[in-house]
C-alpha cells in the first residue's frame, strides 16, 4: 500500500480523535441518529428505524447499520458510549481523505494527491462531521470514491488509454452504499458532473466505460432488498416520508426552519473550508483560466460548481449539504503544485482578484473569530477561564496567517503545516473547550442527577419541557417527553420508583397536583443551564414523590 495513503489515514484519525469521547451527544440530529441505532440494538430489529415509538424515515438505513456494527464490535451493547457511534464518522472522513489522495495522484501526481488529502483531513467541515455520528462523513467517503473512479475513467478515455476493469465496479458499489446512507446525493453529484462535462465537450462516448447496465444492477442488488423490506413493513410510509416529505419538501420549500435565500454557501464558505478556503479559491480561479486546455481541470470544476449552484438554489440549506463538492477544490490546490511558479502565479483578472481578496477577508474573519470563541466561550458560558483557550487561540491565528499566502501556489510543506495548525486548533476547540462549557450540556447533567438519585433499577424519567433527543439517548429509551401534567401523572403512577423533571418555576403547580392525591413532591436536584437548541435558559428540578 502507498505510504502516503497510510500516513493520511492515520493523520485523519489523529485529527478527529480529540472530542470523540469528551464531547457530549449533540442535539438534535446526532442524538436522533444514535438513539435510533441504540433502539435497533435493543430490539434486534435492523429493518425498521424508530425514535422511541415514532418512525424515523428521513434517511435510509445504511448509517444505522454501520453504527450498529461499531456497537457490536465494542462489546458494550446498548450501553455503548457516544464515541463508539462516532467512530463510524471518523472512519468515513479517513476513507474520504485517502480516496481524494488516490484521485489526486491519478490526475496530477503523488504530491498533488497528498496535498488534497491533507486539505480534506483538516478543514472545519470534516473536523466537525468526523466527530458527529450521522450520515455526512460516510456519505463523503462514498462520494469521493465514486467521483475518484469516475475521474479515472474519464481521463483514461480522454487519453485513449485502457480503463481499468475495477473502476466501474468501485463507482457503482459506492453509489449503492451512498443511496443506503443518504438517498440520491451521490448519484446527483455524479450526474451533475457528467452533465457539465457533456455540456462543455458535447461528447459522451467515454460513458460507455461506466457499464451502466451492469452498474445499475449492482446498485439495485445493494439498495433494493432493504428498500423493499421497509416499504412492506411500513406499508409505504417510508417512501412517503423520506421522498415525499423530507426530500421533496426540502427542494420545494425551506424544511426544518432552514429556508434561506441563495448565497448562504458563499457566506459560510470561509468557515467550513477554513483554513484552506483562500488557497482553494486561488487554485480554482487559475483553473478557470485554463479550463479549455486541460480535461482534468474541467472534471474538478464540474465536480464543484454545478453541485454548489444546485444547493444554492434549493430553499433548505445546512452547511454540510455542499461538503461533497469540497474535494473538487482540494484537487485543484494539488494541481497548482505541478505548475512552474511563473505559470501558477499568473495574474488574475480584475473580478477574480476581487473574489480572492473577499475570501482573504473571510479567512481573517474566521481565524480571529475562532480565537475569540476559544477565549470568550468559556468566560461567557461557563463563567471561567480555560487555559486551553490560549494555545487554541494562538493556533487559530498562526494557522490563519500561514493560510494567507503571498503567492497562489503554496508549497507542500506549508500545506502540511497549515493542516497541522488546523488540527491543533480544532482538536482543542472540539475536544477540550467545548466539553468544558458545562451550562450548555444539560442532558449529561440531568443524567448525572438521575443516576445519583435513582430509587430503583427500573426507574423511568418523565421530562417537561426539556425534550432534547440527547436526554433519551443518555437516560434511556423509555424516558417520557411530556408536560408538567404528564410529569405529575407519571410520579403518581409509580410513586416508589418514578422520577420527574420539570421547571423549578412550575414546582408549585406540580406540588398542587400531587397534593390533590395526598402526595408531596421532593426536589432531589436542580439543574441550571442553556438549551442551545432552542436558546432557552432553564432551571429544572428533579422530583420524586416524598416517602
Amino acid at each position: 500500500m502507498n505510504r502516503n495513503y497510510v500516513l493520511l489515514f492515520l493523520f485523519s484519525l489523529l485529527l478527529t480523535a480529540s472530542g470523540l469521547a469528551s464531547l457530549p451527544p449533540i442535539d438534535r440530529d446526532e442524538s436522533r441518529f444514535v438513539q435510533a441505532t441504540k433502539q435497533m440494538v435493543e430490539t434486534g430489529d435492523y429493518v425498521d428505524i424508530r425514535f422511541q415509538d415514532m418512525s424515523r424515515y428521513q434517511k435510509p438505513v445504511g448509517i444505522y447499520w454501520l453504527q450498529s456494527a461499531s456497537v457490536a464490535l465494542s462489546g458494550e451493547g446498548a450501553a455503548a458510549p457516544i464515541w463508539v457511534y462516532r467512530l463510524v464518522s471518523a472512519l468515513g472522513i479517513a476513507i474520504a481523505v485517502v480516496a481524494i489522495a488516490w484521485t489526486g495522484a491519478s490526475l496530477f501526481g503523488a504530491n498533488a494527491g497528498l496535498a488534497a488529502g491533507l486539505i480534506m483531513a483538516a478543514i472545519f467541515a470534516t473536523a466537525f462531521e468526523g466527530r458527529d455520528a450521522k450520515t455526512d462523513a460516510m456519505l463523503l467517503a462514498c462520494c469521493v470514491a465514486a467521483q475518484g473512479a469516475l475521474a479515472r475513467i474519464y481521463t483514461a478515455s480522454r487519453r485513449n488509454e485502457p480503463v481499468a476493469a475495477h473502476l466501474w465496479w468501485i463507482f457503482w458499489v459506492a453509489q449503492g452504499i451512498a443511496i443506503l446512507i443518504k438517498g440520491p446525493i451521490a448519484p446527483l453529484l455524479s450526474a451533475l458532473t457528467v452533465a457539465a462535462l457533456f455540456a462543455f465537450e458535447r461528447d459522451g462516448r467515454w460513458l460507455k466505460n461506466l457499464k451502466v447496465g451492469r452498474g445499475l444492477l449492482t446498485v439495485l442488488l445493494i439498495a433494493l432488498p432493504w428498500l423493499a423490506l421497509i416499504t412492506w413493513k411500513s406499508h409505504g410510509a417510508f417512501l412517503q416520508q423520506a421522498v415525499g416529505k423530507d426530500m421533496l419538501g426540502k427542494v420545494a420549500s425551506g424544511e426544518e426552519s432552514h429556508g434561506i435565500p441563495p448565497g448562504f454557501y458563499v457566506l459560510t464558505y470561509s468557515l467550513f473550508m477554513w483554513p484552506f478556503g483562500l488557497i482553494a479559491v486561488g487554485a480554482g480561479l487559475q483553473a478557470l483560466n485554463r479550463l479549455r486546455d486541460d480535461p482534468r481541470l474541467r472534471f474538478c470544476l464540474a465536480w464543484y460548481i454545478p453541485f454548489w449552484l444546485v444547493f444554492e438554489l434549493i430553499p433548505t440549506k445546512l452547511p454540510h449539504y455542499v461538503m461533497p463538492a469540497y474535494p473538487g477544490m482540494a484537487l485543484l490546490v494539488g494541481w497548482l503544485l505541478t505548475l512552474q511558479p511563473e505559470d501558477a502565479n499568473a495574474p488574475l483578472k480584475r473580478w477574480q482578484s476581487w473574489l480572492w481578496w473577499s475570501t482573504a477577508f473571510g479567512l481573517g474573519l474566521v481565524s480571529i473569530g475562532l480565537a475569540v470563541v476559544s477565549v470568550g466561550a468559556p468566560i461567557y458560558l461557563a463563567k471561567a477561564f480555560s487555559w486551553w483557550s490560549i494555545p487554541a487561540a494562538l493556533a487559530a491565528l498562526v494557522t490563519g496567517y500561514l493560510a494567507f499566502p503571498r503567492r497562489l501556489q503554496v508549497p507542500l510543506p506549508r500545506i502540511g503545516a497549515i493542516a497541522a495548525g488546523a488540527g491543533v486548533t480544532l482538536g482543542l476547540l472540539f475536544g477540550m473547550i467545548a466539553p468544558s462549557l458545562k451550562p450548555i450540556w444539560l442532558s449529561p447533567a440531568i443524567k448525572a442527577a438521575v443516576d445519583a438519585n435513582r430509587p430503583c433499577d427500573t426507574t423511568v424519567l418523565a421530562s417537561a419541557p426539556y425534550h432534547e433527543p440527547s436526554l433519551v439517548f443518555l437516560v434511556g429509551t423509555k424516558t417520557i417527553l411530556t408536560d408538567v401534567d404528564g410529569v405529575a401523572g407519571h410520579l403518581l403512577g409509580d410513586p416508589a420508583c418514578a422520577l420527574g423533571l420539570a421547571p423549578v418555576a412550575d414546582e408549585k403547580k406540580l406540588s398542587d397536583m400531587l397534593a390533590a392525591q395526598g402526595k408531596t413532591a421532593n426536589r432531589l436536584a436542580e439543574i441550571d443551564g442553556l438549551n442551545y437548541s432552542s436558546g432557552d435558559r432553564l432551571s429544572l428540578g428533579l422530583y420524586r414523590v416524598a416517602k
